[in-house]
């Protein structure tokens, strides 16, 4: 399993969140898990790609350990325009997309997951969703509860 980029941190805008709410700063490409008042782990994260990124408010509504993928309908689309072929499903496992957790932000939409691509950790490359390395995604879903509130900065 990959190195943790989680580092615990003196992070004052934390004190404006509940502690065990996740803020995902998109500019950063960091994704921070309030610990305490002022204090935080950060963690490295890919961020959706130009066209795809997002902001808001919402929470955490599910969360599944090795995870089974179904692409939506628009990606399969998107992707087969340009030659590349995607299941409808894939189970979950080393060489699945989501990596080793996922959490569902607020439906099946958008996720923090794992990845089977960590060198896309730090850049802009998803449809949307929040990549972790799969060793902080595994120690961040230990963390988080079922309707921790997840705030996607710009």
């Amino acid at each position: 399993m990959d190195e943790t980029t989680g580092e615990d941190i003196d992070w004052a805008p934390a004190s404006k969140y509940a502690v065990g709410s996740i803020i995902v700063s998109t500019p950063e490409r960091a994704l921070y898990f309030v610990t305490g008042p002022g204090e935080a782990r950060r963690y490295s994260v890919g961020v959706g790609r130009e066209g795809f990124q997002w902001s808001g408010t919402s929470t955490i509504v599910n969360k599944a350990e090795w995870p089974t993928w179904r692409p939506p309908a628009e990606m399969i689309k998107r992707e087969a325009a340009k030659g590349h072929m995607l299941p409808a499903e894939m189970a979950g496992g080393p060489e699945n997309p989501l990596g080793a957790r996922a959490m569902y932000i607020g439906g099946k939409l958008y996720r923090i997951h794992g990845t089977n691509s960590p060198g896309s950790i730090g850049t802009a490359a998803s449809s949307g969703c929040i990549r972790m390395m799969n060793a902080d995604v595994i120690e961040l879903y230990d963390k988080v509860k079922i309707g921790a509130r997840v705030y996607v900065y710009q």
